[in-house]
């Protein structure tokens, strides 16, 4: 039996991501020249960036550590163009030796992902995935 959606106040709002930074003029330029994203508003306490209509805010810390796992990515129609457009902005595809990864660092999972990571300034690991199951909508 289905709830009701107003049971679900979260189904239909907004999802913002979130990342930290240690330094926030070498991670706006990051995101901002190098990733495209357009900056909403910069304050004390973080950096506000649109991807897409998705809100990155970027908390800005004295110190950070990063995680040893992806924290945001970006879910694309053309890997390999991604992945190319990146590389021309001087961004740096990882290489990590537990995936087999192609030449131009993109991992094939079996059931058709295809997915390439990065770093920001800071160390956070970023990824770029071509998803089958969102293709087919």
């Amino acid at each position: 039996m289905n709830a009701p959606l107003a049971s679900f106040p979260l189904s239909s709002a907004a999802m913002c991501a979130f990342a930290a930074t240690s330094d926030a003029a070498r991670c706006r330029a990051f995101y901002e020249g190098k990733l495209g994203l357009r900056v909403i508003n910069e304050d004390a306490y973080g950096l506000v960036f649109d991807s897409g209509g998705t809100m990155l805010r970027v908390q800005k810390e004295p110190e950070m550590t990063p995680v040893p796992r992806t924290v945001v990515g970006w879910n694309v129609r053309d890997i390999e163009e991604a992945v190319k457009g990146l590389t021309a902005a001087g961004v740096t595809v990882e290489r990590f030796t537990w995936f087999k990864q192609d030449d131009h660092g993109i991992t094939d999972f079996s059931d058709g992902s295809r997915v390439a990571w990065f770093k920001d300034p800071d160390g956070n690991i970023l990824g770029v995935a071509q998803l089958p199951y969102l293709s087919r909508k």
